[in-house]
Parts: C-alpha cells; sequence; structure tokens
C-alpha cells in the first residue's frame, strides 16, 4: 500500500521510494503513543494545566526528535534517523503520564472520589463558580459525558423564569419535567431515556426468572409469554423494589413500575404511556391519577425532589451506577426580585444539601453552577441565606492559589495567559481543518495577539476564555489576516 502510494506522489522521483517507504512504515509507529499523549494532553488543559500541554507538545515534537534524529543518522543512516519520530512519541508519553499520576492527588482525585462515593452508595453535592464565559458549562458537559460513560444516568436542566427550584405557579415542577425530559444514559446520549431504562430493567428481571427457575415438570410452564413466568417477574419486580416502599411516596412509585410492566407484558401502549406521564409530572389532579392509574399521588412543586431521589434508589436497582443531576443559571434564582420566593428556592437547596450529606439519600450526586455574585452576594445571592452561607463560605485560612478541594464550592480559577495560548494553537488548528484553509495565523501573531489580551487592565483575573475565543474567530475569519493583524499591532 505504501508504495503505491508513493508512486503517486512521486512519480518524477523513482528514489524517493527508497525513503519514503520504510518512513511511512516506521512513523506509523507513532501513532498508539500519540493518541495517548494527545489525550493527556486535553485532560491537562480542562483541569487548567495548559504549561504541561505545552512542555508535552514540545518534547513530542522538538526535543524528542532532532537530537535522537541526528545521532541515529550518524550510526544508521536515513531510514534509521526516521525511529526518532516513534522515540519522541514515547518521551512525550512518559512525561505526559509522570505529570498525570501527580495531577490525579488534587483536581482528577477530588472529582474521581465524588464518583466513587456515589456508586457506592453515597451523596455528592458541589456548586461550579465562575464567570461568565469561564467554562461552567463545558464543564458540567465534560462531566456528563464522562460519568454516562462509567454507566451512570444522568439529568441536566438550565434554571430561567419558567424554571426554578421552588414556585407558586409550578416553576419547580417545570424544572422536574425539564431534567426526566433530558434523562441520558449511555446508549441513549441525547435524552429521553426513561421508557428505554424500564424496558431494559423488565429485561433484566425476565432474563434472571428464567436463569434461576427449575428444570423438570414445570419447565415448559415457565416459558416467556406463559401466566406462569409472568406472575414470577412480577413477584421479583416485586421483591426488587420492596425497599422503594420504604422512602417516602415510595409505595405508589413502586406500584406504578408494576404496572408499567403489566402494560409491557400485556403489550397496552395506553397502561404504559399514562405510567409514563405520571413519572413525567404531568398529571394535574389526584382526582385524574386515581381515575387512571389507581394511585392517590401526584408529583408537584412541593415533592418534586423526593422523586428524585426515588429514581436514584431505582436506578441503582435497574443496574446503574447511580444518578447525576446537574442544575446550571443559577443566577436565575438570584435575579427573582420578592425576597421571600428567592429565600424559598435557597431552602430547596439547603435541604439537598443537608441530604446529601445526611445520609438522606444515596447513589446521588447533584451538581449547580452560577456565577460568584449569585453566590456569594451577602443581599440577594445564596449567601444571604444564613443557612447556606454558613455550611459554604470559605473558611479563615483560605486564600487565593489554596483551593480546598473537598469543599461544596469549586471556583474556576483564570486561565493564565500561557495556557491560553495553548488553547488558541489548538482552536486555530481546528478552524482551519474545519473550514479547509492553511492555517495563516502563526505562533508569532498568536503570542502577540495574546499579549495585548492580557494587557489590558484586570485580564489577569476578570478576562474569561468565551472573550478570547471570540476574538480570536474574528480574527481568524478575516481576509489577509496576518497582514492585517500585523498592521493592527503597529
Amino acid at each position: 500500500m505504501d508504495e503505491r502510494l508513493w508512486q503517486i506522489l512521486t512519480d518524477s522521483f523513482p528514489k524517493m521510494l527508497e525513503y519514503g517507504v520504510p518512513a511511512l512504515r516506521i512513523i506509523s509507529l507513532n501513532f498508539i503513543p500519540a493518541a495517548f499523549g494527545i489525550m493527556n494532553g486535553t485532560v491537562f488543559q480542562a483541569t487548567g494545566h495548559g504549561v504541561y500541554s505545552l512542555i508535552c507538545s514540545f518534547i513530542r515534537q522538538l526535543v524528542g526528535i532532532v537530537p535522537f534524529a541526528y545521532l541515529l543518522a550518524k550510526i544508521g543512516g536515513v531510514t534509521l534517523s526516521w525511529f526518532s519520530f516513534p522515540i519522541g512519541e514515547v518521551l512525550g508519553l512518559i512525561y505526559s503520564f509522570a505529570m498525570l499520576n501527580k495531577l490525579m492527588k488534587n483536581e482528577i482525585d477530588a472529582l474521581l472520589r465524588d464518583v466513587d462515593m456515589i456508586a457506592e452508595g453515597g451523596a455528592s453535592f458541589r456548586f461550579i463558580v465562575g464567570r461568565y464565559g469561564s467554562g461552567k458549562s463545558f464543564l458540567l458537559q465534560t462531566i456528563r459525558n464522562n460519568v454516562m460513560e462509567k454507566g451512570f444516568v444522568v439529568m441536566d436542566a438550565d434554571l430561567s423564569p419558567e424554571r426554578r427550584l421552588q414556585g407558586s405557579r409550578g416553576q419547580g415542577l417545570a424544572t422536574y419535567r425539564e431534567l426526566i425530559g433530558n434523562l441520558a444514559t449511555k446508549t441513549k446520549p441525547e435524552g429521553g431515556a426513561l421508557t428505554l431504562v424500564l424496558e431494559r430493567w423488565i429485561g433484566a428481571i425476565q432474563t434472571a426468572v428464567l436463569e434461576q427457575e427449575p428444570e423438570g415438570q414445570n419447565a415448559s410452564a415457565m416459558e416467556p409469554g406463559s401466566s406462569e413466568f409472568d406472575a414470577a417477574v412480577e413477584r421479583r419486580i416485586r421483591e426488587v423494589t420492596r425497599s422503594l416502599s420504604e422512602m417516602v411516596h415510595g409505595f405508589d412509585f413502586a406500584r406504578l413500575i408494576t404496572l408499567y410492566y403489566r402494560g409491557f407484558v400485556a403489550d397496552d401502549d395506553e397502561i404504559r404511556a399514562k405510567v409514563l406521564r405520571w413519572f413525567r409530572g404531568e398529571y394535574a389532579t389526584r382526582t385524574e391519577a386515581r381515575g387512571d392509574l389507581g394511585v392517590n399521588a401526584i408529583i408537584t412543586d412541593d415533592d418534586w425532589y423526593d422523586y428524585l431521589k426515588l429514581f436514584a434508589m431505582f436506578f441503582r436497582l435497574a443496574g446503574y451506577k447511580g444518578m447525576l443531576i446537574f442544575v446550571d443559571e443559577l443566577v436565575n434564582i438570584y435575579k427573582i426580585p420578592q425576597s421571600i420566593a428567592r429565600n424559598n428556592n435557597y431552602e430547596k437547596i439547603l435541604t439537598m444539601y443537608n441530604d446529601t450529606l445526611q445520609g438522606k439519600a444515596q447513589y446521588l450526586g447533584i451538581l449547580m453552577s452560577g456565577t460568584p455574585q449569585c453566590v456569594e452576594d451577602t443581599r440577594r445571592g445564596i449567601y444571604s441565606y444564613e443557612a447556606l452561607r454558613s455550611r459554604l463560605q470559605e473558611g479563615k485560612f483560605s486564600r487565593e492559589g489554596a483551593r480546598d478541594l473537598l469543599s461544596p464550592v469549586i471556583r474556576l480559577e483564570p486561565l493564565s495567559s500561557e495556557e491560553m495560548m495553548v488553547l488558541c494553537e489548538k482552536l486555530a488548528d481546528m478552524h482551519a481543518d474545519l473550514y479547509g484553509y492553511p492555517r495563516t495565523i502563526g505562533t508569532a501573531e498568536l503570542m502577540i495577539f495574546i499579549r495585548i489580551e492580557y494587557g489590558r487592565i484586570g485580564a489577569d483575573t476578570h478576562i474569561t476564555p468565551r472573550e478570547v475565543i471570540r476574538a480570536q474567530s474574528e480574527l481568524a475569519e478575516s481576509e489577509e489576516v496576518s497582514e492585517e493583524y500585523a498592521d493592527f499591532v503597529l
């Protein structure tokens, strides 16, 4: 294959085959270590250590290639010198794993500890705090994708004037409906996975019943589709969901799961649709729910969080490791003009926080994100609610640069100019590849660009990735960008 490729490219240079074929074969050894090196570099940037990524790239592309190419060429000629490329990748990989091991003691270890704790039956509550454009939403989505790969169920919702944690006109229930609608798993990451989870669980119960039933005279009676088999599966479902009955609203919840199974066996789409409608919180009155499903409870503004705790426990019984809830745009609670309505929402946050710390919730993680103002403002923010302020406020020994990674509040620190430079380098390559043009912004121009952006007063603490990326995108989309930017700088 490589000979034919080189013949296409170098028909007029037959001598190139002698050098090119061995080069392609040797350089292809790079692919596996390069893949891990690039992934580790991405981890460094995601955790705010872009300098490590920069050094790793420097080792892979310069330190590990130039000196070894020279030495190997002296020893064995041009063909042997191509081995400098895999050597450079291996050296970069060793460095990246060494730095990754170092980071495992702080940021990464803190996040993994929460996930492991949830999988073992615990609960976690975290606030992610950062200015607009600092990467809060991106971080939530990154964690969301990561935990789905590990076998968790996730829910996410953005708060708005119509969606709050508590409200007098159904705003809390609207948030619950948004969370259920966005319920996602590894096999259905786009959301709407409730039906899939229920039927997957029913299938697992049916398989377990088939495997455990004794063989012999009753074997034919226990075949799928028989009344004996359906009754045995329903008994097993009741045994599994018995633990839910001990929780608040658990009896009705377990009863509806059994009812969904009956509709599943009878292929009754109407019954299944009614149960799913109840789970989504779409029944407005108890009378309607009693008439359709025979239950006396409905999900309301006051108790929707109790049902999320039930879902977390049920998903664990269904074979998942737990459930994580992501709530973004806390600033919409800060903007509520009435102090009583704000405090009702903060009371709901306090309830969630206390449940996770006091063992009243299991297999449940909650992450909320907002701006520093909506958290730290003592007049309108979360800190205006004394019970939350005393639990979340930093201690007297905390200081800038020393982060308590066990604290419930994680503050996103601004990227340094070096880290922003690494980010802009990669974005420039991605932009050129996406739109199919040769990259016109070189490293020298990017360095001038970063110097200008960080030269503004207060940029070290107040500049955000969003502002820099927007400016860089405008720069990249300009025609004859190098000349124009050089004229601008002059």
